[in-house]
């Protein structure tokens, strides 16, 4: 089936109309044709193109064809704080029939080239004129190659997302963006923009850092940002401003070649060959440095063809879908009426993690936010790392100095805990110890209101055991960050059996607030991250003590794709918050749970993890640590339960690779049957939030389902077919 034969609807789609008005610039000739984007929804729907859309692009070009006088120019913008954010995913979602996907694809790749060529060519029957995209506010994949087809570029300073995401989501920008932007930005810039920072978790740019990039040829302010950028076009029409020519070169040759050299290294160290956009991006940057468009934009449209009917982009929509809806709203959440105010908010204890939180409440709620500790000297030190926190932000212009001087002054700290008198909320943040954290609670209760929430930060720790002696267990929750805590978008809240309600609303509601995703866990040991990450690193350090090498072991994972190695991982983590979670996990399950001795020793010498740097600063294994992890010759048996674990033997990389991924599905199935979490897309949505797992893989259910690993391990699939796979 030809692709000009192919029918493309989309019952389900929300238009994005091309609305087009005229403006007379002054000494212009002829008005400017404006088009503005517009789906009809305010910000939180933003605009998006499927194939109604992209037809109403098509006849706006036609409206102005024909408008009489003839227009001096074209010029596009988008609808208030949004301009537009690419391709309507849900197009792919909605086709059921294997046999329709490559042509439809295919066809849809035509059609966007088509559309978005008649806006940014400016050609108007025989005449062509100038074309300007006015980039007043986000602008992602197919909304950015709309931009990067005209002539010129306006962009507003506070754009909050600028991004080719494609390869993020397994595919690739698939409407002129590979072969437009290394020619408008050079391929170094066109690298970091479509590979580095699509596979960094989908880093988007500010307008500021898109600028500096190329990616505008004027930044201004967002007050009047279309009257002013209207006068900028008049200045180009009139002759008074040549972007164009102060545009940096672009250069060819070693350095396009070095450009696709480095982007395969990033692909290579982030995907290890796992999934296949990011070198089919590479390939065709490749293509743009001598092929003409119409080459390279029917390559395109075979590689979005090819992509659309992979597992990979069945799975990062999965992933997709979960990390912008699911995650908004917590599956098994009470009614967000109950939730309280919380106009005060209490931090117990002044060390790194406690100070993290302080700032993170006192940005987010903008409230005053008291810090205790029983030491002067920590609590002066806790205090001053917030206030640092803020000043690191007023260096790099994210607040101003007047927020700045206003956060500082909403975080102060004392010795006692009366200062929470009049607190709404209080997290804990104190050595993950029960005794000490058992106290905390039960000396806060004597200081605080009967209403207020009491948050505990365990990260595995059993928050039912911890509030069993209080007078009101029921205002007890868990909520449990991940390091670090501005970074990473996940938490746990914890419902113990005794929360009731409006305490987990509340918590939510923070969570909220904070900018957080939420997944609500039951108060199980580890929770869910913790708990997957251990029994998963346990069959690596397993496979390490039982003579496997470190980089075997640790490499064994590769073919997944992960965003760090195992033993990666557990540096950064930290041994001894590893140490602690796994030996908590294994004195409640054993025999799930190996004893952590050869961590224990490694945590006992100092050591960080099992790599060092050489002279020359290459990460190289700590041999010293690899001796320590190490057990004797005839200690006890590893895990139970993954293939080869505890051998004598050293194993292979696919059986390290089995045994763990086998431990990953065994767990899971027993977190789901526990009722640990609603359902198994919660579980993937822990483990793409708080662990990276990558969007190609569509979390871990359905990649253990994909592989058969499910039910091999378990007896039964995660998903039913079709949920985040082909088939």
């Amino acid at each position: 089936m030809s692709s000009a034969a192919v029918t493309l609807d989309h019952p389900d789609e929300v238009v994005t109309h091309a609305h087009v008005r005229y403006a007379q610039l002054p000494g212009v000739a002829g008005p400017v044709a404006l088009i503005t984007l517009d789906n009809g929804h305010d910000h939180t729907r933003p605009n998006t193109f499927g194939p109604a859309g992209l037809r109403s692009l098509i006849a706006a070009v036609e409206e102005i064809e024909a408008h009489d006088p003839p227009v001096a120019a074209v010029a596009v913008t988008g609808k208030p704080f949004i301009f537009c954010v690419g391709a309507d995913l849900s197009y792919r979602s909605s086709l059921t029939d294997p046999e329709e996907v490559r042509p439809k694809l295919a066809a849809l790749g035509e059609l966007g080239h088509t559309a978005l060529r008649r806006v940014g060519e400016g050609r108007l029957g025989d005449r062509k004129v100038p074309t300007f995209a006015l980039v007043n506010g986000a602008a992602l994949g197919g909304g950015l190659e709309l931009a990067l087809h005209c002539d010129y570029r306006a962009l507003s300073t506070d754009i909050a997302a600028l991004a080719l995401p494609e390869v993020f989501l397994g595919l690739v920008p698939a409407w002129g963006g590979t072969q437009l932007l290394p020619n408008l930005v050079g391929p170094e810039n066109a690298v970091t923009i479509m590979i580095e920072n699509a596979l960094s978790q989908n880093r988007t740019l500010r307008g500021p850092q898109a600028f500096a990039l190329g990616l505008g040829d004027v930044l201004l302010e967002p007050a009047d940002f279309l009257e002013e950028a209207l006068r900028w076009v008049g200045r180009v029409l009139r002759g008074e401003e040549d972007p164009a020519a102060a545009r940096r070169p672009v250069e060819r040759g070693a350095a396009w070649a070095a450009a696709l050299e480095r982007g395969r290294a990033l692909a290579d160290a982030r995907l290890h060959g796992a999934a296949p956009a990011a070198y089919r991006a590479l390939e065709l940057m490749a293509l743009a440095e001598t092929a003409d468009v119409d080459t390279g934009y029917a390559a395109e449209s075979a590689a979005l063809a090819d992509l659309g009917a992979g597992e990979e982009l069945v799975a990062g929509l999965y992933a997709f879908d979960l990390v912008n809806k699911r995650a908004k709203r917590p599956a098994g959440g009470p009614d967000r009426s109950l939730a309280r105010p919380v106009t005060k908010v209490g931090v117990v204890g002044a060390g790194l993690m406690a100070s993290q939180l302080a700032a993170l409440f006192a940005q987010r709620l903008e409230v005053p936010v008291v810090i205790t500790d029983l030491d002067q000297e920590r609590l002066d030190a806790g205090v001053a790392r917030v206030h640092q926190e803020f000043d690191n932000l007023l260096q790099r212009r994210r607040i101003s100095p007047d927020r700045a001087n206003r956060l500082k002054a909403s975080v102060t700290g004392s010795l006692t805990k009366d200062a929470f008198a009049d607190a709404d909320l209080i997290i804990e943040a104190v050595f993950e110890d029960m005794a000490i954290k058992k106290t905390v609670l039960a000396e806060l209760e004597t200081y605080v209101k009967p209403e207020t929430v009491l948050l505990t930060n365990t990260s595995a720790l059993s928050v039912a055991e911890m509030s069993a002696d209080l007078t009101h267990p029921e205002r007890v929750a868990g909520l449990h960050f991940f390091n670090p805590v501005a970074v990473l978008p996940l938490v746990e809240v914890v419902r113990s059996p005794r929360s009731d309600d409006a305490t987990v609303a509340t918590t939510l509601a923070v969570a909220r607030k904070l900018k957080k995703n939420a997944v609500l866990v039951a108060d199980a040991p580890a929770f869910v991250v913790n708990r997957l990450l251990t029994r998963f690193l346990g069959e690596v350090l397993a496979a390490t003590e039982s003579g496997t090498s470190i980089e075997q072991a640790d490499t064994a994972l590769d073919p997944l794709g992960l965003p760090m190695s195992p033993l990666v991982l557990l540096s950064l983590v930290g041994p001894p918050v590893a140490l602690h979670v796994a030996q908590t996990l294994h004195g409640t399950a054993p025999d799930r749970f190996r004893d952590p001795a050869g961590l224990a020793r490694l945590v006992a010498a100092g050591k960080a993890g099992f790599y060092t740097t050489d002279a020359q600063g290459r990460q190289v294994v700590d041999l010293q640590a690899a001796e320590l992890v190490r057990g004797p010759a005839d200690g006890p048996a590893g895990s139970s339960g993954g293939v080869g674990a505890g051998t004598a033997a050293a194993l292979t990389q696919e059986q390290v690779r089995e045994a763990a991924l086998t431990a990953l599905a065994q767990e899971i199935r027993l977190l789901l049957d526990e009722k640990v979490v609603a359902e198994p897309a919660d579980v993937d949505l822990c483990m793409i939030l708080g662990a990276g797992w990558p969007f190609h893989l569509g979390g871990i259910t359905p990649c253990l389902d994909r592989t058969g690993i499910s039910e091999k391990a378990t007896g039964q699939r995660f998903n039913p077919p079709g949920v985040a796979t082909i088939a």
